[in-house]
């Protein structure tokens, strides 16, 4: 058993009987989940609204070289800067070439899990670079040391009397239980580093083909700040978040923000088409746009799950997610928590240390019942499980199990021949670290079926 799995299993039995845990995420994906419903009510066709974006999507995916390349040329031609980062390594090189050189001492960063997926922020830290998260969730994560624990709402294990406290003991501020204040210190703190940072980093909802352009999605008005006063700007992009179309925001904003928070649209959408032009008052003097692959084009070149690159990273399985409800975002150990991060984590960072994950899942389906791309999530964990045993990443001891089992289900008559007493044996066995740690072990009917039916009929 690999060092990930025994973690993952451990931090799994932890919080699915920590009931405080249970109750915070019962209380907030319940608030999400009213909202979702209620926002739905736009919509008069949303099937017809998720088929659509599933058809752009996979168009685009599937023809990405030309969409990249398209992007680029449009966008170096108002003055931004397009840099390839095959990896984390040359995404980090690249960055901190750019903070050399525009000798930065502060960083000002708007939500983005592509800086999270490549450690960005420890990458800054341990170059002497101020590195501060705007989004106020974010922020939150940040100051108590801890990874977001989903991709939307970062801090949503945490109540309001955990943040209170949390910022009673950073920032020595007296406890409140008003979230009006709560928000108004981490504004009030937040604004100087605006005006201060060097370089301002984001990630981007979408890039757009045809204008050369990204396209920021938030609720806060943070990113607008952190594009808009430090003289660099820097997005971070995976290579999958493009769309043809500026036209194509119609549908693709709506069903984001309906599908994460339940909004008809989010409050701040911004396109960003490069560095400030000569008639323009405000905007950086420079923008680069860093397209980081990190393992998608490992993922591009399977063909029958290349579709998980659709994503749009709304953060809607997760909620629906029966399994993530229970053990939490920050069991899984990864950028990316929940189904869709257990479809898409084994191709990115490997499946020999990922490939539990897409196993921890009850292939209910839900995820992929309120998917706004219509992902087939279900189906891509199981492909996943396909590829790591195909793959021979299995432990010896579970196939030989295996091949026991298929040998005594193809053979009726030593099924009949063993007593229950040995079958009983076997199964508690099997048992033993699993399924009987909280529920009484299975147990093997006293006459087999074949015996049973005998009985019965004769």
């Amino acid at each position: 058993m690999g060092t990930k799995l025994r973690q993952f299993l451990q931090d799994s039995e932890n919080k699915a009987f920590d009931l405080d845990h249970r109750q915070k995420i019962r209380f907030n994906i319940g608030k999400y989940n009213a909202a979702v419903q209620n926002g739905m009510h736009a919509y008069q066709h949303h099937e017809l609204a998720r088929e659509r974006a599933s058809f752009l999507k996979t168009q685009t995916i599937n023809n990405l070289d030309k969409y990249l390349v398209e992007f680029e040329n449009n966008f170096t031609k108002r003055g931004g800067k397009v840099i390839w980062a095959q990896n984390a390594q040359e995404a980090l090189k690249e960055i901190g070439a750019i903070m050399k050189r525009k000798r930065a001492k502060s960083v000002v960063k708007s939500k983005s899990m592509s800086t999270e997926e490549i450690h960005l922020n420890d990458f800054l830290e341990k170059n002497g670079i101020e590195t501060v998260e705007t989004d106020l969730g974010e922020y939150i994560v940040q100051l108590a040391e801890q990874r977001p624990y989903h991709i939307v709402t970062p801090a949503m294990h945490m109540s309001k009397k955990d943040i209170a406290e949390l910022f009673h003991k950073k920032l020595n501020i007296p406890l409140t239980d008003d979230a009006q204040q709560l928000v108004l210190t981490a504004r009030q703190l937040l604004r100087d580093k605006y005006t201060t940072a060097e370089v301002g980093i984001t990630g981007a909802n979408f890039m757009i083909a045809d204008i050369g352009g990204i396209a920021v999605t938030e609720n806060e008005g943070n990113a607008r700040l952190s594009t808009t006063f430090p003289k660099t700007h820097i997005a971070i992009v995976g290579i999958e978040k493009l769309i043809p179309s500026m036209l194509d925001l119609d549908l693709f904003w709506p069903l984001l923000s309906t599908s994460g928070t339940g909004q008809n649209v989010t409050i701040y959408n911004t396109i960003l088409t490069g560095p400030r032009q000569p008639a323009e008052k405000d905007g950086p003097e420079e923008m680069y746009v860093i397209l980081l692959d990190n393992g998608r084009t490992n993922l591009l070149a399977q063909p029958e799950q290349r579709e998980a690159l659709n994503c749009i990273r709304c953060g809607a399985c997760l909620n629906v997610c029966p399994v993530y409800k229970n053990i939490g975002g920050h069991t899984y150990e990864t950028t990316y928590s929940g189904p869709i991060g257990s479809v898409i984590t084994p191709h990115l960072a490997g499946f020999e240390e990922n490939k539990h994950l897409s196993y921890a899942s009850s292939l209910c389906g839900a995820c992929t019942s309120v998917c706004p791309v219509k992902i087939p999530l279900h189906n891509l964990l199981l492909l996943n499980r396909k590829q790591s045993v195909e793959s021979g990443l299995v432990d010896k001891n579970e196939k030989l199990a295996f091949r026991f089992f298929t040998y005594g289900m193809k053979n009726r008559r030593l099924i009949n021949f063993a007593p229950a007493a040995v079958k009983n044996f076997v199964l508690r066995k099997v048992q033993h670290d699993s399924w009987s740690i909280r529920r009484e072990p299975l147990q093997a009917a006293p006459l087999s079926f074949n015996e049973m039916w005998r009985k019965q009929r004769g």
